[in-house]
């Protein structure tokens, strides 16, 4: 089968040579979206983080960005006084932000005013504040972070908006601007539940980049509740507060089957106090983070993980989606397969063809005999192995 060999996204890293703290920022960039971090979803490359500081011999200026080498390129331009103060670099960087526009949505470039003089190269609507930001250098670098998976992810989202529907370009733009949606499910049994959603919600607002959907509150009036809540998780990154009420809730527990069913982006949080009596077997197979509901220090790796879900979701479909028409008995997984999977395999019309394919590694021996067992009529691959089969 021939496939696409353009990579899914490349991120550029652009500072001025004499601006030490730029390598460092650029390091952590690299760090948190370059090398084998994403090539379970993004292929065996990974994603390439490229750095623009450097000049050659002989030169004022880096070399060019390559603009139509990836799918989506986003080009993140550390900005201060030594670089607004040189003028062939601030040409440079004016020049990129030209290009950028042209090009449109696949190629965005965001500016980092590291130091308000760099409002002075005419990206003061548009860049990311870090001088104006709270905190120490960590608790900044920790929010630039956050901020930037947030528009990459948005990124994709609109790459993938395209590939479905490539005459839609003005609906896919209007998509784009929507911020990303957390679904936060949670029990109001018991007063953990309530406590965490309204802490990670009044988060959100505060400092997140993303939005939120918290309760019957945000569904419109005269609107079914539960059609609405469906297509708001199908809709939404999925944050399951796991309480010492939560399995024991319907809504709770309808909302994880649907999340899985539909393939959300899902995280569970575990604020356990106590125990729960009868845990709900779908919200396995998903990332974890521990946060103790009655205290607020941990918000920041919550959201840092849900982000990482997302990005990483978006990924993989943004890989698997040339192959989603020519193939409609096969269920693309971005998560490793579990049992609940068999529900959401497509009406191919022929079992014998059904297959669920997802990221590396293989399934264990343990978790695949099971699927034997269960299933023996679908096969269960990763998108490797699926490939190779189709040669």
């Amino acid at each position: 089968m021939q496939t696409s060999t353009q990579p899914i996204f490349t991120l550029y890293v652009v500072w001025h040579p004499d601006y030490a703290y730029g390598g460092k920022i650029a390091e952590l960039l690299r760090e948190r979206f370059g090398g084998g971090r994403h090539r379970d979803s993004a292929g065996d490359g990974g994603l390439s983080v490229i750095f623009r500081s450097a000049v050659p011999p002989g030169e004022q200026i880096p070399l060019p960005v390559g603009w139509d080498e990836a799918e989506t390129t986003a080009v993140v331009v550390l900005a201060e006084s030594t670089l607004t103060g040189d003028s062939a670099w601030s040409d440079y960087v004016r020049e990129l932000a030209r290009n950028s526009q042209r090009k449109g949505l696949p190629a965005n470039l965001f500016p980092v005013a590291m130091e308000s003089a760099a409002l002075g190269l005419g990206f003061e609507e548009q860049a990311l504040r870090w001088d104006r930001w709270e905190g120490s250098d960590a608790e900044r670098e920790y929010r630039l972070v956050s901020n930037l998976t947030h528009e990459f992810s948005r990124m994709l989202r609109h790459r993938l908006a395209l590939l479905r529907w490539p005459e839609a370009v003005e609906a896919s733009r209007e998509d784009y601007l929507q911020k990303i949606r957390v679904f936060i499910s949670h029990s109001k049994h018991d007063d953990d539940g309530e406590t965490a959603a309204r802490s990670i919600r009044d988060w959100l607002h505060d400092y997140g980049p993303l939005s939120s959907f918290f309760d019957v509150a945000d569904i419109p009036p005269g609107t079914s509740f539960h059609d609405v809540l469906l297509h708001r998780i199908e809709t939404s990154v999925v944050l399951a507060l796991h309480t010492d009420s939560y399995s024991s809730r319907e809504w709770c527990r309808r909302e994880i089957i649907e999340a899985k069913r539909r393939a959300a982006p899902l995280i569970v949080v575990d604020c356990l106090r106590e125990g729960d009596r009868r845990s709900i077997p779908y919200m396995g197979n998903a990332p974890i983070v521990r946060m103790n509901p009655g205290e607020r220090n941990r918000l920041g790796a919550v959201i840092e993980c849900l982000l990482e879900e997302v990005f990483r979701t978006y990924l993989w479909r943004c890989r698997v989606e040339q192959f989603r028409e020519k193939h409609p008995g096969v269920l693309f997984s971005a998560r490793p397969p579990e049992l609940i999977a068999l529900a959401a395999l497509p009406d191919s019309g022929d079992v014998d063809f059904a297959a669920i394919v997802h990221p590396e590694p293989r399934l264990g021996a343990d978790e695949a005999l099971l699927f034997e067992t269960v299933a023996p009529k679908v096969r269960v691959w990763t998108l490797t192995e699926w490939l190779e089969g189709l040669q």
